[in-house]
């Protein structure tokens, strides 16, 4: 049998005349079938890069058409466009059409009315649009008022998903009407609704999407350490909350400027129920990284790939660039756009990537020392980009997520490894070869988040940084999963 799939704008004359010849066909012929799939004209476009990149089709005008070996939805093979489907059907079943470029033209005018009606007629159907729910704690920083352009712009959640947006923030709620009114301003075609909201026990309600950018002092804090305790009802209250008032698919990315690990940790541990949906943005230290190894190699950042953040995002951490690579790059050696080349082996100045970019980027990812608000917006959306339309095929991207021992990473903290994804989840990639982690580095960078812990939950008083010796270094795991664990 031979089964026919025709695709076109619902505008587009040659689209009308072989739909009409294979109405005719699919009539007079027994084993003809042709099943039709009509887009409006300003979504035609976009379906069809995608139809073509999801097959591996060129194809650029309408109609498309292509014959399927199996039932609807089977692997198909392309045919072709209007011309080819008329010398196929001139050469296998002696048929052609003469319609004039007259009727051409009445009967598209009339396929686009009929589609609109059809729209608007789904449409009433399914009632009011559900919009995307999204929450931003701390509304009134930086960094929510560069995201929230990045939100409405559809590059995040896609062009045709509507969102609302909720700014939750006990203080300046003047600044917060501000930052709302120029939201509206932006004249958002996604942009569905924005709020403010001061309550605590509505927070969250229905929730798809939650950013949480606290840096939490209700009250002057004295210490280190009554900065790292402060975390802790914080932290339960929202989890409470969440569990309570959230969607039960929501997904929680947690941002901010310092303990970005700690607070995601101990969301986990208050949520046990969305716990896999909890994650912490590493891109912000990648693309500081990116960006220092561009200046020196006199290219863009966003030619550089695959530069990993391991262990504390907002502290102690080690940035890899065994996997590192670079497109495009000016040398002796040239290759297509596609070439990549380690960037370890481009650049030769040893000396300066064992110290000064070490340093530099040390100091930039020290406690409260972070990026400023438009990186950690454009990491923010870039992260909930890839969770909802999966990461660039083969790219590496540096996620901070619960150990589960992988790479020998003690379990039961969050820790920035590399991630990929896909499917609207994270894969942490365990097959990648030759990323063994020696146990000076590992020491160094696990030490600091055992001890946040204890600090917060008052088994440890003082917060001592790293030092080679430090009792606190030769913490077990199986001792770190009994203090997190036996609460």
């Amino acid at each position: 049998m031979a089964k026919f799939v025709l695709a076109g704008r619902a505008d587009c004359p040659f689209y009308a005349k072989v739909e009409l010849l294979a109405d005719y066909l699919q009539k007079n012929l027994p084993d003809f079938r042709v099943h039709k799939i009509t887009q409006h004209p300003d979504a035609w476009e976009e379906w069809l890069k995608n139809i073509c990149e999801k097959n591996k089709w060129n194809h650029k005008k309408s109609p498309i058409i292509w014959r399927e070996l199996v039932d609807r939805g089977g692997k198909g093979v392309l045919l072709g466009g209007y011309n080819e489907f008329l010398e196929h059907a001139q050469l296998y079943y002696g048929v052609t059409s003469n319609m004039t470029s007259e009727l051409m033209l009445m009967v598209a005018k009339e396929n686009l009315e009929t589609h609109i009606e059809t729209e608007l007629e789904e449409k009433s159907l399914k009632g009011p649009s559900s919009p995307l729910k999204i929450w931003i704690t701390s509304a009134s920083t930086s960094t929510s008022y560069n995201l929230i352009p990045l939100l409405a712009s559809g590059e995040v959640f896609g062009k045709h998903t509507e969102i609302s947006i909720s700014l939750f923030s006990n203080e300046d709620r003047e600044y917060l009407t501000t930052i709302l009114l120029e939201a509206q301003d932006l004249l958002s075609p996604v942009l569905q609704d924005i709020t403010i909201c001061t309550q605590v026990e509505k927070a969250f309600l229905q929730a798809h999407v939650i950013i949480l950018l606290d840096e939490p002092v209700g009250r002057e804090v004295l210490s280190l350490e009554d900065c790292i305790r402060s975390n802790v009802p914080l932290c339960r209250q929202y989890a409470r909350l969440i569990e309570k008032n959230a969607h039960e698919s929501v997904r929680v990315v947690v941002g901010g400027k310092t303990f970005v690990n700690l607070k995601t940790s101990l969301l986990i541990r208050y949520s046990p129920s969305i716990a896999h949906n909890i994650i912490a943005v590493a891109l912000g230290v990648e693309g500081q990284a990116r960006a220092m190894l561009a200046r020196k190699m006199k290219t863009t950042p966003s030619e550089i790939k695959n530069v990993i953040i391991w262990g504390n995002i907002s502290g102690n951490n080690y940035v890899d660039l065994r996997k590192t690579v670079v497109y495009r790059y000016k040398s002796a050696i040239v290759g297509p756009p596609h070439y990549a080349r380690p960037v370890l082996h481009v650049i030769f100045d040893s000396e300066w990537i064992n110290k000064e970019f070490v340093t530099t980027l040390k100091n930039l990812s020290a406690t409260g020392k972070q990026f400023g608000g438009i990186l950690a917006a454009h990491s923010i959306a870039t992260t909930l980009k890839y969770w909802f339309h999966g990461s660039p095929p083969g790219e590496i991207v540096s996620l901070g997520v619960l150990s589960e021992g992988q790479f020998g990473i003690p379990e039961g903290i969050v820790f920035s490894m590399p991630v990929k994804f896909e499917n609207g989840t994270w894969v942490v990639l365990t097959d990648l070869e030759d990323l063994e982690i020696n146990e000076q580095i590992m020491t160094r960078m696990t030490s600091d988040l055992i001890q946040e812990h204890l600090v917060a939950f008052g088994d440890v008083l003082y917060f001592k940084p790293y030092k080679s010796g430090n009792l606190l270094n030769a913490l077990t795991n199986k001792k770190l999963r009994d203090l997190i664990h036996q609460r």
